[in-house]
């Protein structure tokens, strides 16, 4: 494989040399700014052999260098070794910019290459600034893996399937009028819509373009008289076509949509998200059209769930509950036999959750990592680093789903064999900060970025912590990490309110020996209010334990035991009248009182 990306990074300094390009800029994405993509917009990935989530890399005459983030530091290093590309670790003091990197690295007049298409306005106008200060210049229409990736597949073609107001909750109709009225408010009248969620939301559709992710590869406009999806008819059928038609919605060519927007109406009055329409589309449409900025209504309405959606989830997590205490059982049972591998773990699951109703897929591969590959944050095995479960250790699972009626995420952290002192009060300090932020109240109009510092707080105290955000909204039977709201250190002005899922996931990794990490989904609900205004709470959806043996209760609070005892209760109370008697007593034998 080393030799594949020496000879790739190669091929590539060849196009860059014809085109005059001194560098490039390959990032993650693709032409809808999604976090998981389909297989055709994976260059980062050819080009460099990391497959994380998140990354990208720079490429100059004649060295390379990529950008992560903390939860793929170990993995970039290992994948990679021998390429001569070099890791850039985000957020570390000392890590250049890539800004930096290309002005340390090019001379005043060179040119750096994008391809405009995957890069969002936002990202491609904070590049262009930044070098032009530097007196290097941007060109937006670079594309070279046109020509130097001869095996690379074709855009998906799966076909849409709508989804069905009885489950969604409710209408096209509905959801449209709802756009429009915040369109309106900013004085826009027309969006485009770009974000693969975004567009399965609004038009009540879904489809399996991108793995674990449930949306199809389209654009729509969206204006008051007028409703577009642009998708190929390879992806239609007649059920699609026709609830497509019966709701007024055009259909045009996915790759017509730069066309279309040249000729938009003049009096069209656009909101254009600069987070999420690529660079190249923002330049295509009509100047003589009025371009109004703001942020997608879209993102704010989908993460507020109405009735049928929070009906939906609770009805996945009881779902997920039972394939997990069934998948426990058997882990439990096959570890000493020693058969257990981590990629195993990841079949086993699987098979699990197919046995329940409405199961569609993962909602993103299995982590499954023990002792130290727990502490690489978004390990995945390979036939190479599959490791057996034996002995004394930490066992991190973080596993989720897509049911038809909801999406879940959870991480647990089992005990295998005897846990020392030290890992319990790893274990524990980390699920302290898990309760803390559980039991949180908090007044209307609090952001997520205020309440983080509860799952940290035992962490800080003893100088520990953990690089990646502590909560990231859920989809509803859509994408596993959706916006706008999060919880994390990082400033974000989205207030947390009733009707967001956002998931409740502290951790803490030691380097070659353990990772730790407790999740579960929270949804936002009324707390009451008082002469201070209106209140919100936290209720906890998933429906699984902790591990006990993990536990130290010396370093619990009372309110902490309590919260803990209360949950396992309910936990029991959901998940039993759905399991036999052996699964009963497993689970309550995994629910006793602390």
């Amino acid at each position: 494989m080393i030799n594949k990306i020496i000879s790739r990074l190669s091929s590539l300094r060849e196009i860059m040399k014809e085109t005059k390009v001194n560098a490039c800029i390959i990032p993650s994405t693709d032409a809808h700014m999604s976090e998981y993509i389909a297989n055709h917009w994976k260059c980062r990935e050819w080009i460099s052999g990391f497959d994380g989530s998140a990354g990208t890399i720079v490429v100059t005459s004649n060295k390379a260098a990529l950008w992560t983030d903390s939860r793929y530091f170990l993995q970039a290093e290992i994948q990679l070794k021998g390429t001569g590309i070099e890791l850039c670790k985000e957020a570390i003091p000392g890590t250049p910019s890539m800004i930096e990197y290309l002005s340390s690295n090019l001379k005043k007049g060179d040119t750096v290459g994008i391809d405009g298409t995957v890069f969002s306005t936002q990202e491609a106008d904070s590049i262009k600034n930044k070098l032009i200060s530097n007196n290097i210049n941007l060109k937006n229409n670079f594309f070279p893996f046109d020509t130097i990736w001869s095996d690379r597949e074709a855009a998906p073609q799966d076909q849409i399937f709508v989804f069905h107001e009885e489950i969604s909750g409710e209408s096209h109709a509905s959801k449209h009028k709802r756009i429009m009225e915040k369109l309106s408010n900013v004085g826009a009248n027309s969006i485009l819509l770009s974000a693969l969620d975004e567009i399965a939301w609004t038009l009540n559709i879904r489809g399996t373009d991108v793995e674990c992710n449930p949306v199809a590869v389209c654009y729509s406009f969206i204006s008051e008289k007028e409703k577009v999806i642009f998708i190929d008819k390879e992806k239609l059928n007649k059920e699609s076509v026709q609830y497509l038609t019966e709701n007024n919605i055009s259909i045009l060519p996915y790759n017509s949509v730069d066309k279309f927007l040249l000729n938009l109406n003049p009096e069209y009055k656009v909101l254009i998200d600069t987070s999420k329409l690529s660079t190249y589309l923002n330049s295509s449409i009509n100047k003589e059209c009025t371009k109004i900025l703001g942020t997608s209504p879209v993102a704010i309405l989908k993460s507020i769930k109405n009735k049928k959606e929070i009906e939906g989830f609770l009805s996945a997590m009881i779902k997920d509950g039972v394939a997990l205490v069934k998948f426990f059982i058997w882990l439990e049972k096959e570890i000493p036999l020693g058969n257990v591998t981590e990629m195993l773990i990841s079949e086993k699951l699987i098979e699990f959750r197919e046995e329940q109703n409405l199961f569609v897929g993962e909602s993103f591969g299995t982590i499954a990592g023990f002792n130290n590959h727990g502490a690489i944050v978004h390990y995945h095995a390979t036939s190479e680093s599959n490791s057996t479960i034996k002995g004394n250790g930490l066992l991190l699972i973080d596993s989720g789903a897509q049911y038809l009626d909801g999406t879940t995420d959870i991480t647990r952290t089992i005990v295998i064999g005897d846990a020392s002192p030290e890992v319990k009060h790893d274990f524990t300090i980390v699920l302290k900060g898990h309760i803390s932020l559980a039991m949180a109240k908090f007044p209307k109009g609090t952001r997520g970025d205020q309440l983080d510092v509860l799952a940290r707080q035992a962490l800080w105290n003893e100088h520990k912590n953990f690089l990646h955000g502590t909560g990231h909204g859920i989809g509803h039977f859509l994408n596993v990490h959706e916006g706008p709201q999060s919880i994390r250190m990082n400033h974000n002005p989205v207030t947390l309110e009733p009707g967001m899922v956002t998931s409740n996931e502290p951790g803490l990794y030691i380097t070659n020996k353990y990772g730790i990490r407790h999740e579960n989904l929270i949804l936002t609900v009324d707390d009451g209010c008082s002469d201070f205004g209106s209140f919100y709470k936290f209720e906890t959806l998933t429906l699984f334990p902790f591990d006990i043996k993990g536990i130290d209760v010396e370093l619990l609070s009372k309110e902490e035991k309590n919260w803990l005892n209360n949950y396992h209760q309910t936990v029991y109370e959901k998940l039993a009248p759905n399991l036999d008697c052996e699964e009963k007593g497993w689970l309550a034998d995994k629910t006793q009182n602390i």
